[in-house]
Protein backbone atom coordinates (compact mmCIF):
# COMPACT_ATOMS: atom_id res chain seq x y z
CA UNK A 1 0.00 0.00 0.00
CA UNK A 2 0.93 3.37 -0.70
CA UNK A 3 1.58 6.28 1.96
CA UNK A 4 -1.67 7.90 0.12
CA UNK A 5 -4.07 5.11 0.34
CA UNK A 6 -3.90 6.29 4.56
CA UNK A 7 -5.28 9.65 3.55
CA UNK A 8 -2.21 11.39 3.98
CA UNK A 9 -3.04 12.98 0.13
CA UNK A 10 -5.41 14.88 1.61
CA UNK A 11 -3.64 15.34 4.76
CA UNK A 12 -1.17 17.23 2.20
CA UNK A 13 -3.33 19.24 0.13
CA UNK A 14 -4.71 20.64 3.23
CA UNK A 15 -1.49 21.60 4.79
CA UNK A 16 0.12 22.88 1.17
CA UNK A 17 -3.45 25.22 1.10
CA UNK A 18 -3.24 26.53 4.45
CA UNK A 19 0.62 27.14 4.27
CA UNK A 20 -0.55 28.74 0.58
CA UNK A 21 -2.67 31.00 2.39
CA UNK A 22 -0.20 31.92 5.38
CA UNK A 23 2.31 32.99 2.97
CA UNK A 24 0.01 35.42 1.07
CA UNK A 25 -1.11 36.86 4.60
CA UNK A 26 2.95 37.04 5.12
CA UNK A 27 2.87 39.15 1.56
CA UNK A 28 -0.21 41.66 3.14
CA UNK A 29 2.08 42.02 6.00
CA UNK A 30 5.17 42.74 4.09
CA UNK A 31 3.00 45.07 1.89
CA UNK A 32 1.47 46.55 5.15
CA UNK A 33 4.86 47.35 6.49
CA UNK A 34 6.10 48.80 2.83
CA UNK A 35 3.23 51.66 3.11
CA UNK A 36 3.81 52.82 6.44
CA UNK A 37 7.60 53.29 5.88
CA UNK A 38 6.53 55.13 2.31
CA UNK A 39 3.64 57.40 4.70
CA UNK A 40 6.86 58.17 6.94
CA UNK A 41 9.25 59.24 4.30
CA UNK A 42 6.08 61.24 2.57
CA UNK A 43 5.32 62.73 5.92
CA UNK A 44 8.45 63.42 6.98
CA UNK A 45 9.88 65.53 3.69
CA UNK A 46 6.51 67.22 3.46
CA UNK A 47 5.89 67.82 7.04
CA UNK A 48 8.75 66.88 8.34
CA UNK A 49 7.30 64.74 10.86
CA UNK A 50 7.80 60.65 10.52
CA UNK A 51 5.12 58.57 11.40
CA UNK A 52 6.50 57.33 15.35
CA UNK A 53 7.39 54.15 15.96
CA UNK A 54 8.07 53.01 12.34
CA UNK A 55 11.01 51.29 13.14
CA UNK A 56 9.08 49.38 15.24
CA UNK A 57 6.59 48.27 13.22
CA UNK A 58 9.04 47.33 10.60
CA UNK A 59 11.08 45.18 12.88
CA UNK A 60 7.87 43.26 13.59
CA UNK A 61 6.25 43.10 10.69
CA UNK A 62 9.03 41.46 8.90
CA UNK A 63 9.81 39.15 10.95
CA UNK A 64 6.14 38.17 11.04
CA UNK A 65 6.10 38.10 6.94
CA UNK A 66 9.49 36.17 6.99
CA UNK A 67 8.10 33.56 9.25
CA UNK A 68 5.19 33.06 7.37
CA UNK A 69 6.87 32.40 3.77
CA UNK A 70 9.03 29.18 5.61
CA UNK A 71 6.50 26.58 5.47
CA UNK A 72 5.09 27.20 2.36
CA UNK A 73 9.01 27.22 1.23
CA UNK A 74 9.45 24.02 2.83
CA UNK A 75 6.11 22.17 1.73
CA UNK A 76 6.59 23.29 -2.26
CA UNK A 77 10.98 22.82 -2.12
CA UNK A 78 11.58 25.95 -2.86
CA UNK A 79 14.41 26.23 0.22
CA UNK A 80 17.40 27.17 -1.04
CA UNK A 81 19.83 24.33 -1.86
CA UNK A 82 23.33 24.56 -3.07
CA UNK A 83 23.30 22.94 -6.68
CA UNK A 84 26.93 22.62 -6.39
CA UNK A 85 26.61 19.54 -4.12
CA UNK A 86 23.77 17.74 -6.67
CA UNK A 87 25.70 19.16 -9.86
CA UNK A 88 27.35 15.75 -10.00
CA UNK A 89 25.37 13.74 -7.54
CA UNK A 90 23.71 10.58 -8.31
CA UNK A 91 19.49 10.01 -7.69
CA UNK A 92 20.73 8.22 -4.44
CA UNK A 93 22.68 10.79 -3.28
CA UNK A 94 20.30 13.86 -4.48
CA UNK A 95 17.39 11.82 -2.42
CA UNK A 96 19.71 11.17 1.11
CA UNK A 97 20.29 14.58 0.85
CA UNK A 98 16.29 15.84 0.36
CA UNK A 99 15.77 12.73 3.50
CA UNK A 100 18.57 14.80 5.42
CA UNK A 101 17.49 18.24 4.91
CA UNK A 102 13.81 17.44 5.48
CA UNK A 103 14.36 15.76 8.74
CA UNK A 104 16.73 18.92 10.02
CA UNK A 105 14.00 20.90 8.79
CA UNK A 106 11.36 18.87 11.06
CA UNK A 107 14.04 18.80 13.84
CA UNK A 108 14.47 22.61 13.29
CA UNK A 109 11.23 24.02 13.26
CA UNK A 110 10.48 21.62 15.90
CA UNK A 111 13.34 22.93 18.49
CA UNK A 112 11.96 26.59 17.26
CA UNK A 113 8.80 25.95 18.11
CA UNK A 114 9.29 24.78 21.72
CA UNK A 115 11.95 27.85 22.00
CA UNK A 116 9.53 30.74 20.90
CA UNK A 117 6.82 29.29 23.10
CA UNK A 118 8.97 29.78 25.74
CA UNK A 119 10.01 33.13 24.23
CA UNK A 120 6.15 34.07 24.30
CA UNK A 121 5.45 32.92 27.93
CA UNK A 122 8.19 35.00 29.03
CA UNK A 123 7.50 38.04 27.09
CA UNK A 124 4.43 37.98 28.58
CA UNK A 125 4.99 37.67 32.33
CA UNK A 126 7.36 40.87 31.89
CA UNK A 127 5.27 42.58 29.92
CA UNK A 128 8.15 43.79 27.75
CA UNK A 129 6.88 46.73 25.02
CA UNK A 130 8.52 48.79 22.35
CA UNK A 131 9.79 52.11 23.19
CA UNK A 132 7.77 54.25 21.26
CA UNK A 133 4.65 52.86 20.71
CA UNK A 134 4.56 50.87 23.85
CA UNK A 135 3.27 47.35 21.64
CA UNK A 136 3.58 44.55 23.74
CA UNK A 137 6.47 42.34 21.96
CA UNK A 138 4.63 38.77 22.41
CA UNK A 139 2.47 39.85 20.11
CA UNK A 140 4.38 39.42 17.49
CA UNK A 141 5.31 36.07 18.68
CA UNK A 142 1.47 35.00 18.21
CA UNK A 143 1.76 34.88 14.19
CA UNK A 144 5.40 33.25 14.30
CA UNK A 145 4.61 30.63 16.49
CA UNK A 146 1.72 29.90 13.95
CA UNK A 147 4.29 29.80 11.54
CA UNK A 148 5.98 27.58 13.02
CA UNK A 149 2.76 24.76 13.58
CA UNK A 150 2.52 24.63 10.15
CA UNK A 151 6.43 24.58 9.00
CA UNK A 152 6.46 21.43 11.60
CA UNK A 153 3.35 20.58 9.48
CA UNK A 154 5.12 21.34 6.10
CA UNK A 155 8.47 19.41 7.29
CA UNK A 156 6.27 16.42 8.30
CA UNK A 157 4.34 16.30 5.34
CA UNK A 158 8.05 16.63 3.03
CA UNK A 159 9.12 13.68 4.89
CA UNK A 160 5.60 11.84 3.77
CA UNK A 161 6.21 12.71 0.66
CA UNK A 162 9.90 11.39 0.24
CA UNK A 163 8.71 7.97 2.27
CA UNK A 164 5.53 7.57 -0.27
CA UNK A 165 8.19 8.24 -3.49
CA UNK A 166 10.49 5.81 -2.24
CA UNK A 167 7.53 3.41 -1.71
CA UNK A 168 6.24 3.56 -4.88
CA UNK A 169 10.14 3.52 -6.90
Amino acid sequence: MTVSSFGWARVHTLVHRLCKFWALLGGLVLIAVVLINAFSITSDMIANKPFPGDFELTEVGVAIAAFCFLPFCQITGSNVSADLFTAGASQWQIAAMRFFANSVALVFASLLLWRMWDGLLDYREYEEVTGILSFPLWIGFVPCLMSLVLLVAASFMSLVDFYGTRQRA
